[in-house]
């Protein structure tokens, strides 16, 4: 039970953990031990293995105090610190401790002792010892985690204050996973605030790692700290931690397995419960703080549409806390309540907007959205500044409000349009553009993400309208955009776009382009299929279509956003003027298919389809023709080779082959087809013929089902018709079966191939076996040889000439003094070259490092030879 004594100790246990780890903060988490250090007795050594032994015995008088007595000395001789090639002896003799506290209590002042000293430096001997002792160190620190278990407050909380520490010790915990440790030692902490507040003081320590965020959410920790958020703490330490380790998990692990362990009821109760109070009682900066973190935290959460939001009934408190300060509400949760303008009450205010437009893609939500009149708090925002009115906001946090609400809105208002008509939504947004196209003095201070691009001007309030406006149009709801058309919006848009040409702004373009581009947007939503609508865009229209098309080409690839205005821009052509001849009319006077030639020619993809449709419907227009006729581009280039070099670069991409007069090669020389392919081949090829023949075949067997008889003529027509059809259908099972035919015969063959070279690999095989036998036997049996060495001179006797030709040389087939049973191959002794001309067998045939003089063409030996550039030897040493 948490007493206010207890709350004291505890709290002054922090803070002198605070002053220790403070005063101890340049204190190395490995310490290197020197000769110096070392000949002072800092790294004392002491026979562990005795210890052990000792404190493993049992059943022996006067032996616990023996055992207390030398882990009092080891504690002594360590009191500088622990070094890390005793660590894993040091923790076996902690363990030993720990094993013996339920029946003997004595030991947990050891084990107090022994835990004491991890807060200390490890000591290393050697620059390598850290990586030597990684494993046994992260053994053994994991082995803390595992010590949580044994029912003692005070070696709890030393355990948990031994891991304030950082750095090395950080990354052995990481191996040893003592994270996860950590987060099971939770369920041993229900009723224990202490102890458990020390838990997560280290869980908040170990989550500043990605390893240990990995492990701690591996161990379900997110949904186990988010379901004891409400757990009674007078010390506030318990919420500000778990929200800390809570957005850390988020931030460091994965997100989405995160979401998921806090998408669950009891999680969301929790957080409501927190957000509520801190919400109506929070007053302290801190309160506040924590307030905005919760909220953060919680729409994170509610972007899963799994999420149980609804159920809990925390949408529903949150849509009254995001509107209670501009739609009176008799709730008792908001009475009474007021925002201050404080920063913290600012970010709020703009949490809560986002949050709503999170929780509006659950549609569920709309009905909760509808009671909280959301819409109606929404548009208190749009309207001009008015003069003399006290606002708890200042000008600029007004203004981001502002451009907030009404990106709130784009999202909100299309999905609650009945709403929106009720509370005049058309109304309101077009009063707020025509303030916003007007001369009044107005400094925005456009400091914010919405607010972009518009200080000192009006641009993002009317960027954020026409956003508004835009959305709205897009349902094509013919009673929304009936009432926008008879409150003169077309001819607004028209304005607005042309005083923005007359007032070029480029230091702003990108604004002022997107602008445009939802103007023109909202115009063709307007007009698309409605011919008086279309009407009313007429000439004034057509003029700011064609000041677009004749932007300067470059700008395309300047990534302002001129792509997209020329798409919104060809987008109008197809929905306000294609189908009003008059505005038809007045496009092509205007040269307007010239323009359209000049983009078609920059050879776009992206454009091309949209321009070339514009095309097809213009040519419907009997004046179109002339003008793409009368079009040159550069070179000279016609409309017609335009449209045939469009045609082709089509064909390449699509892979078509021709050959070197452009006729197609390839349109049934398709790779990778069976036979099975080819008959289906057939098929398509005559696709057609077959369907008009099931047409006509079914019109034949209406005739005779209605028993009607056709005149003659007809009979005639119909019966050469249903021949015709019958013949395709025969000629193309002929060429069936002949491919099928074909491809018997040339598995067939394939087949016999197969079995030609089964058959030459046998035959090889044999003849090579009785090679094999022929030569044992020559050279095992003398009269076998003797009878291969005979059929062998005769066959040599056969090749020769029997009339031998004049000066002819003869060579002798026999080697003198050869003594093998194995017949020789046909060894010849050849002496073309005279000896007088290279010397004799021993004569030295390094020519190259000689001049020999060159007489009758021949080389010959000459006695005095002069080497030149010689390499002179080197006698190595």
């Amino acid at each position: 039970m948490w007493t206010e004594e207890a709350g004291a100790t505890a709290e002054a246990q922090e803070s002198g953990i605070r002053n220790k780890s403070s005063s101890s903060s340049q204190i190395p988490v490995v310490g290197v031990v020197t000769e110096d250090d070392e000949a002072q007795d800092v790294f004392k050594p002491m026979d562990l293995n005795r210890v052990i032994k000792l404190l493993e015995e049992t059943d022996k008088d006067g032996l616990e105090e023996k055992q207390l007595k030398f882990v009092k000395k080891l504690v002594q001789c360590y009191q500088n610190g622990l070094p890390l090639r005793d660590l894993a002896q040091i923790f076996k003799i902690l363990n030993l401790c720990s094993g013996k506290i339920k029946n003997q209590p004595r030991f947990i002042e050891s084990a107090y002792d022994i835990i004491k000293l991890c807060g200390l430096p490890f000591l290393k001997k050697k620059v390598s010892d850290e990586i030597t002792y990684a494993e046994d160190t992260a053994n053994s620190i994991a082995l803390l985690g595992d010590l949580m278990k044994i029912p003692s407050s005070e070696l709890r909380i030393q355990i948990c204050y031994q891991q304030a520490s950082s750095s090395y010790k950080i990354q052995m915990a990481e191996v040893g996973g003592l994270a996860k440790t950590m987060v099971q030692s939770m369920t041993l902490l229900e009723n224990q605030l202490v102890e458990k507040l020390w838990v997560l003081k280290v869980l908040q320590h170990l989550s500043t790692s990605e390893v240990n965020c990995t492990i701690m959410m591996k161990a379900q920790a997110a949904s186990g700290i988010c379901t004891h958020l409400n757990d009674p703490d007078p010390s506030g330490q318990l919420l500000f931690r778990s929200s800390e380790i809570l957005w850390n998990l988020l931030e460091k692990s994965s997100k989405e397995e995160v979401i998921q362990q806090l998408s669950n009821l009891e999680c969301l109760l929790a957080l409501k419960e927190v957000f509520k109070n801190l919400f109506m009682r929070g007053f302290s900066h801190y309160d506040r703080q924590l307030r905005n973190d919760i909220l953060v935290i919680t729409t994170i959460i509610a972007q899963n549409p799994e999420a149980p939001m609804i159920e809990c009934g925390f949408t529903k408190d949150l849509i009254l806390f995001a509107t209670f300060n501009e739609v009176k509400s008799q709730n008792l949760l908001v009475k009474g309540l007021k925002l201050s303008n404080s920063y913290e009450d600012f970010e709020l205010k703009k949490l809560l907007f986002n949050v709503i437009v999170i929780l509006c893609k659950d549609l569920p939500t709309v009905q909760l959205l509808i009671d909280g009149k959301v819409i109606l708090a929404l548009f208190t925002y749009v309207k001009k500044p008015e003069k003399q009115k006290i606002i708890d906001w200042s000008a600029a946090q007004h203004e981001e409000l502002q451009l907030h609400a009404i990106a709130t809105l784009s999202s909100v208002a299309p999905l609650l349009i009945e709403e929106y008509m009720s509370c005049q939504g058309n109304a309101r947004v077009l009063a707020f553009l025509e303030w916003c196209e007007s001369e009044d003095p107005f400094f925005s201070h456009g400091n914010s993400f919405h607010g972009t691009g518009g200080r000192g001007n009006k641009f993002a309030q009317m960027r954020y309208s026409l956003r508004l406006l835009r959305a709205v149009v897009y349902l094509e709801d013919e009673t929304v955009n009936k009432d926008l058309c008879e409150k003169g919006t077309i001819q607004q848009m028209i304005g607005i776009f042309k005083n923005i040409i007359s007032k070029p702004n480029e230091k702003e373009e990108a604004i002022v382009l997107e602008i445009q581009s939802d103007i023109l947007l909202i115009l063709s939503g307007l007009c698309e299929n409605h011919i008086q609508r279309k009407e009313i865009f007429g000439t004034e229209g057509v003029d700011i279509v064609l000041h677009v098309m004749k932007t300067d080409p470059r700008k395309l690839q300047s990534g302002l956003g001129y792509n997209v205005l020329l798409f919104s821009t060809l987008d109008s052509i197809w929905c306000c003027i294609l189908g009003c001849y008059p505005s038809e009319d007045y496009f092509l006077e205007k040269e307007g298919i010239f323009l359209l030639l000049d983009l078609l020619a920059l050879n776009q993809k992206k454009f091309c389809n949209l321009i070339l449709g514009i095309m097809v419907e213009f040519c419907d227009n009997p004046k179109t023709a002339a003008h793409v006729n009368a079009w040159q581009g550069k070179k000279d280039q016609t409309a017609a080779s335009l449209l045939i070099k469009l045609w082709r670069k089509e064909e390449k991409e699509l892979g078509v082959k021709r050959d070197k007069n452009g006729k197609i090669i390839d349109f049934e020389n398709l790779p990778g087809l069976s036979a099975e392919d080819f008959v289906t081949l057939c098929i398509i090829h005559r696709y057609l013929d077959f369907k008009i023949g099931e047409i006509w075949n079914e019109i034949y067997e209406e005739i005779k089902l209605e028993k009607l008889r056709p005149v003659t003529t007809d009979k005639k027509a119909l019966e050469a018709i249903t021949t015709a059809s019958e013949n395709i259908g025969k000629m193309v099972a002929s060429l069936q079966s002949d491919i099928i035919e074909s491809q018997a015969c040339q598995d067939m063959q394939n087949e016999q191939k197969v079995y030609a070279k089964i058959q030459a690999t046998h035959k090889q095989r044999e003849l090579a076996n009785k090679s094999w036998e022929d030569f044992l036997a020559r050279t095992s049996n003398a009269k076998t040889l003797k009878k291969a060495k005979s059929l062998q001179e005769k066959a040599i006797e056969a090749s020769r000439y029997h009339k031998r030709p004049q000066n002819a040389i003869f060579h002798q087939t026999h080697i003198k003094g050869l003594n093998t049973t194995v017949p020789s191959g046909g060894v010849v002794t050849v002496e073309s070259t005279p000896a007088r001309l290279v010397g004799g067998p021993l004569v030295d045939t390094d020519i190259a490092l000689k001049k020999l003089p060159i007489r009758g063409g021949a080389l010959q030996r000459v006695k005095a030879v002069k080497i030149v550039d010689a390499p002179k030897k080197s006698i190595p040493t």
